[in-house]
């Protein structure tokens, strides 16, 4: 297991091709934040690789941010950690957004079944 802190939050990466994403308290991912995302990922995982997203805390995403958001072909699978049902809905609304590349996605309220599921999915 590896910790990398980033601008934004936390990547854990779990195997070579499953990274654990917390982003910290209170940010607001704009597109630049996003890229540097993408980039990190696209430099220190595997391909195809998967994501545990976990949403201990509140943050949201600027407008730009989520049209750009996991417009990743390595990308494939996302496993979200939810704690509360406004944590579910914002997810939802965030998933819902037209992409071209359709995300793989399933929601958890427990991390290990998130992780495994993941792990099954690559």
């Amino acid at each position: 297991m590896e910790l990398h802190e980033l601008s934004f939050g936390k990547v854990v990466i779990l195997r070579k091709d499953i990274a654990e994403v917390i982003i910290n308290e209170g940010v607001e991912m704009d597109r630049d934040m996003v890229e540097q995302f993408h980039d990190f990922l696209l430099e220190k995982l595997s391909s195809p690789f998967s994501l545990v997203i976990n949403k201990i805390n509140n943050y949201s995403y600027s407008f730009d941010a989520q049209k750009s958001l996991g417009a990743l072909n390595e990308l494939n699978a996302i496993a979200v950690v939810v704690y509360t049902r406004i944590s579910e809905a914002t997810t939802e609304s965030v998933s819902s957004f037209p992409r071209e590349i359709k995300w793989n996605m399933k929601m958890f309220s427990n991390r290990d079944e998130a992780i495994d599921w993941v792990m099954t999915a690559n």
